[in-house]
């Protein structure tokens, strides 16, 4: 069977429009934020680590709540509209802020947005689009995403040239696509239609989740290693710093990983219909392995190069696999419930990740941090590993 991204539904593409826009006005700002942080403010290297590990993990809490809320009303569109507006409407105050405390409430207030809009977000393609393409759905919804992606950094590269540098000035240019990212879902995306409904008198049920089938939690667990293997991208963005690049180029780090993100996201999402999700995980858990044993140990900005190249075809090649496969494992009742689930186990694991490596960096050096990142990468390539061994041998 041929699958064709034309047979995908119309919403996933206006979906995918809305994640460009959006993530094209949040990578934009997070471009340059982490040189902000540590050369205008004065914060060290553990601080980003910790406020992008809170900032991620409050996301993630949020999401479950979210996804219970779309689960429980049997409504998407209103929680996404709610998570996308937020973040648009929180974007001035970056340019605005004066002092550590505006910059890092903007911060947690634009993941507040994400956390609200993740999960019922991610359950509207589930719901629009037949089991047989969902892979391909996902992987294109997260190749538009990584598209907005690479064109944030791209104009903070284009207005640091033309604005000689203005920080402050290049933030307001976020603004503008996190309006028009609003306005696509707000106008081009209509309420699923397919939901299985639920009693409407029925108080939140968060012990349904125990319905959740075993290779759910085993997939959890997979994630949760996923997580602690892969730092916040700020830590590249501190590598590039850590290596003179002059802040013109930095968002350059950027540009290259979404290139490559975006390049394999939907390939991915075709190949693993054909190859099997596993292969998949298991070949970006190794390209990641890959990332940062580069990032960490070869010299200069050969390192820093392939090992951001490597980072977004391992961030191409696991996203749109690890959400098909928890499409795949929830019934439609709680689709939206076990999309929170997997978002919140992927923050919680992610402050633990950027507390450890921002220990690391601050005490040990880059290196160090990027290493902690292998090994977590290539133990989840074993617990990968072993879980296939579970269910493909004999009772």
């Amino acid at each position: 069977m041929t699958l064709g991204a034309d047979r995908i539904p119309r919403t996933v593409w206006v979906l995918g429009g809305v994640s460009l826009f959006m993530d094209m006005s949040s990578e934009l700002v997070h471009a340059v934020l982490p040189v902000y942080l540590t050369t205008v403010l004065g914060l060290s290297v553990l601080a980003v680590g910790i406020i992008e590990g809170i900032a991620e993990a409050t996301a993630s809490m949020l999401k479950v709540v979210s996804g219970f809320l779309s689960d429980r009303f049997a409504a998407r569109k209103p929680l996404a509209l709610l998570g996308y507006g937020l973040a648009a409407l929180v974007k001035p105050v970056f340019p605005l802020a004066d002092t550590v405390f505006g910059v890092v409430a903007a911060r947690f207030v634009d993941r507040v947005g994400k956390g609200i809009r993740g999960a019922p977000r991610d359950a509207i393609v589930a719901d629009v689009t037949p089991p047989h393409l969902r892979d391909a759905a996902y992987g294109l919804r997260q190749s538009l995403d990584t598209a907005g992606a690479f064109a944030g950094p791209l104009l903070a590269m284009l207005f640091l040239w033309l604005w000689a540098g203005d920080l402050r000035s290049v933030l307001w240019v976020a603004v503008v696509p996190a309006f028009i990212a609003v306005a696509l879902l707000a106008f081009g995306v209509d309420e699923p239609l397919t939901q299985v409904p639920v009693r409407r008198s029925a108080a939140l049920q968060f012990a349904a989740i125990g319905r959740l089938p075993t290779g759910f939690w085993h997939l959890l667990v997979l994630t949760a290693l996923f997580s602690l293997a892969r730092l916040s991208e700020a830590f590249l963005v501190l590598r590039a710093q850590e290596l003179k690049l002059t802040l013109l180029w930095i968002p350059l780090v950027m540009i290259v990983m979404s290139t490559v993100y975006s390049l394999s996201s939907y390939p991915a999402g075709l190949l693993a219909s054909r190859l099997g999700k596993n292969a998949l995980l298991a070949a970006s858990l190794l390209a990641l392995a890959a990332a940062t044993s580069a990032l960490a140990w070869l010299p200069g900005t050969t390192g820093l190069w392939l090992g951001v190249a490597l980072w977004g075809l391992h961030m191409g090649l696991s996203q749109g696999g690890l959400t098909a496969a928890v499409a795949e494992f929830a019934p439609v009742e709680l689709r939206a419930s076990a999309f929170g689930l997997f978002h919140f186990v992927t923050g919680i694991f992610q402050l633990l990740s950027g507390a450890i490596a921002g220990w690391l960096w601050t005490y040990h050096g880059s290196s160090a941090a990027f290493t902690a990142g292998t090994v977590w990468a290539l133990l989840a390539v074993a617990v990968l590993a072993a879980q296939q061994r579970r269910h493909t041998s004999p009772p």
